[in-house]
């Protein structure tokens, strides 16, 4: 675990992560655990979770997320975990959400269930990689709806996607998960991208 950079954001309240959302959706809590750096251990990680069929990596780095989450002690008060859904098309395709799995790795630590059928993508977006933030977010609004927002009433919903850029997802699907009489948001990214 060495070469992995940690953030230590979990920890920390008003970190980068959590000031990516100040005036978009209110959150409890936020944090990345680690840094995306181009060429780095961690984004070869997240390209062979994505890319090359490698779902163990996935339960792993959820798993190291988990253990930061738990040690924080500012995330105790979450009750399940979503992950940011993909797009049918896209999970026929890859034949799993890699956010399932980092969810999943977080689950086995913490506890706390995972509810991957809450809410929905209903529109494909394509990858976002090359987009600019106002694109990014345009791109994203009335993307997600709510399946079952009656498992999510009164939760304190952890949203857990692989890697925080512009924030413009999981703003979408959070504000989408905010819209659940009673609930409350927090956010857990395996990596933040380093601009």
């Amino acid at each position: 675990m060495q070469q992995l950079s940690s953030t230590n954001f979990f920890a920390r309240p008003g970190n980068p992560v959590e000031k990516v959302f100040y005036g978009r959706t209110q959150v409890q809590a936020a944090g990345s655990a680690f840094y995306f750096v181009q060429d780095g251990l961690v984004q070869r990680l997240l390209q062979s979770l994505k890319y090359q069929n490698n779902q163990s990596a996935g339960i792993w780095l959820g798993a190291l997320m988990g253990t930061q989450l738990q040690q924080s002690g500012r995330f105790n008060q979450v009750t399940t975990i979503v992950p940011v859904p993909l797009n049918a098309g896209r999970l026929q395709q890859r034949g799993y959400n890699q956010a399932e799995l980092l969810a999943q790795g977080i689950s086995g630590v913490c506890g706390w269930p995972v509810n991957a059928t809450a809410v929905v993508r209903d529109v494909h977006t394509g990858s976002q990689t090359k987009q600019g933030r106002i694109n990014r977010w345009q791109n994203m609004q009335q993307v997600f709806s709510l399946a079952n927002a009656s498992s999510l009433y009164n939760q304190h919903i952890l949203l857990v996607d692989d890697v925080l850029t512009t924030g413009a997802t999981l703003e979408a699907c959070g504000n989408t998960l905010l819209a659940v009489p009673g609930s409350r948001l927090s956010i857990a990214t395996a990596a933040f991208t380093v601009k």
